[in-house]
């Protein structure tokens, strides 16, 4: 009896270890198998009201990390710290007291709004996120709510009223970047532990709450919200309050967007509720770092967002760029490619200096890839993933019957490999300079399509033109093996 009871326990054991990697392992639970959710996903698949199309046709975007961590930039007491400058007062242990001295230095006499908006608009940027407020908890905006705000400066101006203005003359959509996470409130906890700390923490959303509905009321042109340092215990056990905040926005102004990384559910699971469903309305766990090409189709079926650093891993300004691998214009490129071709927006961060003008590496990096969007920007612009099988010359985006071949890799026959579904038949290509290219059919559903003779070093572009084709009949027989 003693070891039917003990088998008994183990097969349940096993059982439970089996469905626990099912349920990991799969995306979704089946409907009937789903538990009841409070503050889970408000729908399921894609928005597809006009707000949401637009943020998804934009695709390529810039960040703005800016902040008093600008002015140290990555050294503290004499000594220099390798890791993110934007956490130098978590790396180097600084007194919240002590850092928010740097105020008095905040005195940005080269910052241009207006410059700042046209480099955007000649790198090809469709909408820039800023960092309204960074973990060190000073605003970039006059906010009543706080001390800590550029209007206690000596140079008192509203930056972010100022860069608002700028952007959305250029016809460039406004991101605010929030952190939630502030050092600087004496009410935030990383947990709630006690009674005490719950009624501290609930004065700390409320704190929250208010300046959120000042920057919706200051700025109403915002088209997205983009929240950060919402990892913590304390947020994870109040997933209500997350529900809530984008409920609020979303009232507020209607159409706005929201990331996945402000939510959290009824039991603290982040940016994908328990039921496997994506909260926000659209995936911003992608940074500095890309989904597989080939492993990792899943993304295709929701919204997404990447963000990336020019160095390895400085968002804010760091006087010392050659503690890191800096990318060059190219790399960058193929990273903005890369998640277009799988149907998503990617996000180039800039960090500038405490002075308020960028450093020349990021002003030629923007030029450069301005350049090259002004001649290829259409296979970037309101484009998706093709569904077409990966190659290793690069990457496919489509819009429409439009297909792009965006090639990074040129391989030595000079010949690209195309393979399509059985309804999908390619019936002209042709440069984005109008040369047209020669495609050959070599079996049932793949292609070779020629590379022209007078190619530069930069990538380049093919567009093939595509037909669908009903009840095509195999016109190859298949190998005997």
């Amino acid at each position: 009896m003693r070891n039917r009871i003990l088998t008994f326990v183990l097969l349940l054991v096993a059982c439970g270890n089996l469905c626990a990697q099912q349920k990991k392992s799969s995306d979704l639970l089946p409907a009937e198998q789903e538990i009841m959710l409070k503050y889970g996903a408000d729908r399921l698949g894609k928005r597809h009201d006009a707000a949401m199309e637009r943020f998804r046709s934009h695709r390529l975007g810039a960040f703005i990390h800016w902040g008093l961590y600008a002015i140290p930039g990555g050294e503290w007491n004499g000594k220099v710290y390798n890791g993110a400058a934007e956490w130098l007062k978590s790396w180097a242990n600084v007194p919240s007291e002590e850092w928010m001295k740097l105020m008095n230095q905040w005195n940005p006499q080269r910052f241009d709004a207006t410059k700042w908006a046209r480099m955007a608009k000649e790198m090809g940027v469709k909408y820039v996120k800023i960092t309204t407020k960074h973990h060190e908890g000073f605003c970039l905006w006059p906010s009543k709510y706080t001390k800590y705000t550029v209007a206690n400066t000596p140079y008192k101006k509203d930056i972010l009223g100022e860069l608002v203005k700028a952007y959305n003359k250029e016809g460039i959509d406004v991101h605010f970047y929030f952190s939630v996470m502030d050092w600087s409130h004496p009410d935030y906890r990383y947990d709630i532990k006690s009674e005490d700390d719950e009624i501290a923490f609930r004065r700390f959303l409320e704190f929250t709450d208010n300046q959120l509905k000042e920057l919706a009321s200051l700025y109403p042109t915002v088209k997205d919200f983009w929240f950060d340092g919402t990892w913590d215990e304390s947020i994870k056990k109040n997933g209500w309050w997350t529900a809530h905040v984008e409920q609020m926005l979303k009232e507020m102004l209607p159409g706005v967007t929201i990331n996945s990384r402000l939510r959290a559910d009824d039991y603290g699971k982040r940016h994908f509720d328990s039921n496997g469903h994506l909260m926000g309305d659209y995936e911003s766990g992608y940074e500095r770092r890309l989904p597989n090409p080939v492993k990792d189709l899943k993304v295709t079926k929701w919204d997404w967002e990447a963000c990336m650093t020019i160095p390895e891993n400085q968002w804010g300004y760091h006087k010392d760029w050659s503690l890191s691998y800096v990318k060059n214009s190219v790399e960058v490129l193929e990273r903005i490619v890369h998640a277009v071709s799988m149907g998503g927006n990617m996000v180039v961060n800039f960090g500038p200096q405490p002075d308020g003008d960028f450093r020349h590496e990021e002003k030629e990096l923007a030029e450069a890839v301005g350049r090259w969007m002004k001649k290829n920007g259409e296979c970037v612009y309101g484009c998706d993933y093709a569904g077409l099988e990966k190659q290793d010359w690069g990457y496919y985006t489509r819009n429409g019957n439009d297909i792009y071949m965006v090639v990074f890799n040129l391989p030595f026959s000079k010949w690209l490999t195309v393979k399509t579904p059985k309804e999908l038949k390619p019936v002209e290509a042709v440069t984005l300079d109008g040369q047209k290219v020669e495609v050959v059919e070599t079996t049932n559903n793949e292609y070779n399509v020629k590379v022209p003779e007078k190619i530069i070093g930069d990538p380049f572009v093919i567009k093939l033109k595509v037909e669908i084709v009903n009840g095509s009949v195999d016109k190859y027989k298949a190998a005997l093996t």
